[in-house]
Formats: structure tokens, C-alpha cells, sequence
């Protein structure tokens, strides 16, 4: 049996990501939005479907290149060098074992990589939260989403890497986990942010399941 690799974006046969998807995804950065959050890419077009086949596909082999894409917009603005450590925020333990991985961190550890700093499990999930994925902007920021940090970040510079970003709302709560352990500086990225339409309804991603959450400002937050 014969296994042929196909492209994240097109399903082209040859390499992870084929060379015209490369340039696709080499577009401007997403506009700012509410949330603040760091992002390389608009949530569209090519690179919507390389990210949707990270999450929902497994071709994890396309990490390494979306991590590759947030560590030059980190170098962009700058804010690589105001942080000592890198961290994920992480997917519910059933969402890794179904995939057999968590996205977010492998482009963490890829970002931490390239941007020469050290990658570290600094949060953990503290308790159930719902799939957002084709709710609504209102039904995200409504939704609890608990999370636990370690105490070794203290005084730590701390950036938080995702995949996606929609309203903020779980990057928010990452933050706020950091903050409250004491954390000096904590700043948000993601490979790429959700638009908003006028509606205020995020679309289920293709091939996403029913039931399943990156702006040129950074966010920066110290302990009081």
C-alpha cells in the first residue's frame, strides 16, 4: 500500500504544504481586533484549510510551518524580546486524545524554537468547558472557561500561544490564570484570527465537528 503525501491546503500530492499554498498563506496580517491577540494570519481562505486540517485532519506536519509563520510576526512587532518563556493554551484532555495531540502546543514548542526560548506547560484546564466552535461571539464571551497556572511563573515574562482566535475569550482566561500566580508580562498570539461578521456568528470550520476557539497589538499585562 502505497501512502502519498497530500498538500494541508489544496490536497495537492507532494509536500505538506505545496509551494502556491506557501505563497497564499505569505498574505498581510490580519486587521487588529477587540482582543488584542498577536496573529500572522486572517482565519480564511488557504489558510483556513491548513489549519483545519492541523486540528481536524491530523497533518501535524504542517505545524512546524504555522509556528514558522507566528514566530516571524512575533519578530515583526518585536515582541519576542520581551518575553523569557514560551506556553500553549491548552485543549481539553478528551480533544487530545481524540486527535492524538495538542495543536497548540506543538506550534508553541515550534515558535519557542525558532525564537530561541524555552517552551514550557505553564497552565493546565481546572474544570469542563464547552465546544465553542459555531457559536456565536455573545455564546463565546458568556461561556466559562477555567484555567490553572503553575506557580513557577512568578515574575515570568510569559508569551501564550493558540491556533485560533476568535473573541479572546480563552486567551483571556489563560492570561488571567498567569496574572493571578503572578506573572510580570503576559502577552497573546495565535497563528490566525477568526474576522467577525456583521452578525456576530463564527462559521463551523469545514470538516470541523459540530460540537468542538492572531491582531498587530500586543497585549500586555503586569502583576499590580
Amino acid at each position: 500500500m502505497i501512502f502519498q503525501t497530500l498538500c494541508a491546503g489544496c490536497d495537492k500530492p507532494g509536500s505538506p504544504i505545496c509551494t502556491t499554498c506557501r505563497f497564499a498563506l505569505a498574505g498581510r496580517a490580519p486587521r487588529s481586533q477587540q482582543h488584542g491577540v498577536i496573529a500572522a494570519v486572517p482565519f480564511a481562505g488557504r489558510a483556513r484549510d491548513v489549519v483545519v486540517s492541523l486540528k481536524y485532519r491530523n497533518r501535524r506536519q504542517v505545524a512546524r510551518h504555522l509556528g514558522g509563520l507566528l514566530a516571524n510576526r512575533l519578530v515583526e512587532v518585536g515582541e519576542h524580546e520581551q518575553v523569557d518563556v514560551v506556553t500553549w493554551a491548552p485543549t481539553s484532555t478528551r480533544r487530545a486524545r481524540q486527535r492524538g495531540f495538542d495543536q497548540a502546543e506543538v506550534i508553541a514548542r515550534t515558535v519557542a524554537q525558532q525564537l530561541g526560548l524555552p517552551c514550557r506547560r505553564l497552565v493546565e484546564r481546572s474544570g469542563p468547558s464547552s465546544p465553542q466552535t459555531g457559536s456565536t461571539r455573545g455564546q463565546r464571551l458568556s461561556v466559562p472557561i477555567g484555567f490553572r497556572a503553575r506557580p513557577a511563573v512568578r515574575d515570568q515574562r510569559v508569551l501564550v500561544v493558540d491556533d485560533v482566535v476568535t473573541t479572546g475569550a480563552t486567551l483571556a482566561a489563560v492570561r488571567r490564570s498567569l496574572v493571578d500566580q503572578g506573572a510580570e508580562y503576559v502577552s497573546l498570539a495565535a497563528v490566525a484570527s477568526t474576522p467577525i461578521s456583521t452578525s456576530g456568528r463564527v462559521r463551523r470550520p469545514i470538516g470541523a465537528p459540530r460540537q468542538v476557539g492572531v491582531g498587530r497589538a500586543p497585549v500586555v499585562v503586569r502583576a499590580a
